[in-house]
């Protein structure tokens, strides 16, 4: 639901009931189609978690490159527990399941949006002070990785040159409806 998304936006990533009643009446369906939706994905936050929801993955790829380490470091570094937000209300770490980027593991999701990869103890810090200051850290990975290539780097598809892909669809419509017509002339 796009407008519980923009609601938790508007509202410093909380879905408040105010807004979840607000969205029942604008779609015109009753409170509990939105509850169910708000209560039923992890997207929506029924509690406030400050301005910067660490979501950390702790799933097997992240854990055996160290997630816990890391996960362990930025609890220890904001001085809160898991699921709850530090004291100036900045930031809020949890524990979530996969995000997807195994490759560049450990890894975490920050308010639903930005990825930071190849985590370990300096460089979460690193992203948490720069948050702290109202910097944007660089998303993706943290290391010097080009996306998900592999520590040897691009390893296949050598010579490969990526083009943008043109296509005349009218010419394409005028040969598929050629090819129809003849289908349809020859004899069964």
């Amino acid at each position: 639901m796009p407008l519980l998304w923009l609601a938790q936006k508007q509202n410093g990533n909380f879905t408040s009931l105010a807004a979840m009643k607000k969205i029942a009446k604008i779609l015109e369906v009753p409170d509990m189609a939105v509850y169910e939706v708000a209560t039923f994905y992890t997207m929506y936050n029924r509690t406030p978690v400050g301005k910067y929801h660490l979501q950390m993955c702790g799933t097997t790829p992240c854990m055996v490159r160290g997630a816990k380490e890391v996960i362990n470091t930025a609890l220890d570094h904001l001085g809160v527990e898991k699921n709850h937000v530090t004291a100036d209300g900045l930031f809020c770490v949890t524990e979530v399941e996969c995000l997807g980027a195994c490759a560049n593991a450990p890894m975490m999701q920050v308010n639903n949006e930005w990825f930071y990869e190849d985590l370990d103890t300096k460089s979460i810090i690193n992203v948490i002070e720069q948050f702290r200051r109202g910097e944007e850290p660089k998303k993706g990975p943290q290391i010097n990785r080009n996306n998900a290539e592999g520590p040897m780097g691009r390893t296949s598809l050598h010579g490969y040159e990526s083009k943008p892909i043109t296509r005349d669809f009218r010419a394409a419509k005028k040969e598929w409806e050629e090819e129809k017509a003849k289908a349809a002339a020859a004899p069964k």
